[in-house]
């Protein structure tokens, strides 16, 4: 009798929360409403089959509950109930999937005027690609990527040479467009889905997926990776902005072409020597730091790194509240004019000799070593060094005060939660992976054994 109550409370319980949950679907913003209505199609099926089903397993423990001297009666076929569950069966599951197929042979077939875009993913970041003025990609293979050329592009196919390269996570797209996006991934399996699109498809190493859609709401909404991709996935997000034709056509003249790209001038590391007079005051004269200054050691570190960060120190990304030292940073790094002259210091902070840092903290590194392996590993290599690839500067070598320093700044949301920010957001979870100053301590003293 109370398996019965059970089992009927919790037919009522489960139609409550359905309907009472706040966890439903997104608004939508394209043209896939059918995905919806599929899916509502398998709820209401599903639902009704739950019901039927466990209001009947609550009747049949009631009624066929042991009592004093009735036995049960062994009825291994029956054939008439057997044919009726088969049919019903068929029916049930042919409701369900076949709406699926129509809207399945929908999205595999995009309308001739459907724009293209490139989506590109790896461990653990979205880039994008435009097609340029003659409406054509150029052709691309993940045996030519590069530190220069990230998308692999072929530079002797001329119709790439005017396709539009954005390799920040935002892409931007026209209202009531419909547009076709490529997907290519450069390393394992990944997932472009923005929710409110109601589409979603995987990337597959080695090959181009597609799928299509309109957009027609205004706004901005996050690209998801949403096929685990390693260590780094919860934190492979992006975004896609919708907009009116006009203001997409200013926010496209604004990209470089991949043509740009390839034909930037060099970096002048002795234009960068004289610019760099103003930083050897805390930095060192030969880039060693100065912790009494809260100059860290900035010799051996990528010149891409130090690229970024005087960028972001110039635009406000860091060095913002709570930020004591980052705010001495962005008057210096305003003194720079313009990205040239931020390569040129970049270059020459490249240059100079790299002697590891003197060692000023202490902790178990048999500790750090484990949190290091299954945390920074993946981003920043077994040895430390980093890698332009996955956007993770040198730890190995550098100032291990400078480490704590930051990584407590990513756990208490100082660095990493501006929008500018792209790859921070990474960072503040990984921190927050670390209990306290302890274990930070301890990752830092074992980071000082990578030498």
């Amino acid at each position: 009798m109370a398996l019965a109550v059970v089992i009927f409370l919790l037919v009522i319980g489960s139609v409550i929360f359905h309907f009472a949950s706040p966890w439903w679907f997104t608004d939508i913003a394209a043209d896939w409403g059918s995905i919806d209505l599929t899916i509502n199609i398998t709820f209401w099926i599903t639902g009704i089959v739950f019901i039927l089903l466990n209001l009947f397993l609550a009747y049949c423990v009631y009624k066929f509950r042991k009592k004093p001297g009735h036995k049960a009666v062994y009825e291994p076929e029956n054939h008439k109930l057997e044919v009726w569950l088969s049919a019903i069966t068929t029916v049930g599951v042919v409701a369900m999937l076949a709406p699926g197929l129509f809207v399945w042979a929908s999205i595999v077939t995009p309308p001739d005027d459907a724009t293209e875009f490139e989506a590109m993913g790896q461990q653990w970041q979205w880039a994008f690609r435009f097609p340029g003025a003659d409406g054509i990609m150029g052709t691309a293979d993940t045996q030519l990527v590069t530190e220069g050329n990230p998308f692999g592009i072929n530079v002797a196919d001329p119709n790439g040479q005017d396709d539009v390269i954005v390799t920040a996570p935002e892409m931007h797209l026209p209202l009531d467009k419909p547009v076709k996006a490529l997907l290519r991934s450069n390393d394992v399996l990944h997932n472009y889905t923005v929710p409110q699109f109601r589409v979603k498809m995987d990337l597959v190493p080695g090959l181009i997926s597609y799928i299509w859609f309109e957009p027609n709401k205004a706004g901005r909404y996050d690209i998801m990776c949403e096929e685990l991709c390693g260590i780094g996935h919860f934190a492979m997000r992006g975004a896609v902005v919708v907009e009116t034709q006009a203001e997409y056509d200013v926010w496209l003249d604004a990209q470089p072409t991949f043509a740009e790209t390839q034909s930037v001038a060099a970096a002048n590391p002795a234009a960068g020597q004289a610019q760099y007079a103003v930083c050897a005051a805390c930095h060192g004269a030969q880039g060693e730091g100065n912790q009494a200054l809260n100059g860290p050691k900035l010799a051996g570190q990528q010149a891409w790194y130090i690229e970024r960060q005087l960028k972001y120190f110039k635009e406000g990304v860091r060095g913002g509240e709570g930020d004591t030292n980052g705010q001495t940073m962005a008057p210096m790094a305003n003194m720079l004019a313009d990205e040239a002259a931020i390569r040129n210091m970049a270059a020459y902070i490249a240059s100079m000799p790299d002697t590891a840092a003197t060692p000023t903290v202490t902790g178990d590194v048999a500790n750090g070593a484990k949190i290091y392996d299954s945390n920074c590993a993946a981003c920043h290599l077994d040895n430390g060094n980093g890698t332009w690839y996955t956007d993770a500067p040198k730890l190995a070598g550098m100032s291990d005060w400078y480490f704590v320093t930051q990584i407590s700044n990513f756990r208490a949301g100082i660095r990493g939660l501006h929008r500018g920010d792209d790859y921070g957001e990474q960072m503040v979870g990984m921190a927050t992976a670390m209990s306290g100053l302890e274990e930070i301590e301890d990752v830092a003293a074992y980071i000082n054994t990578l030498r």
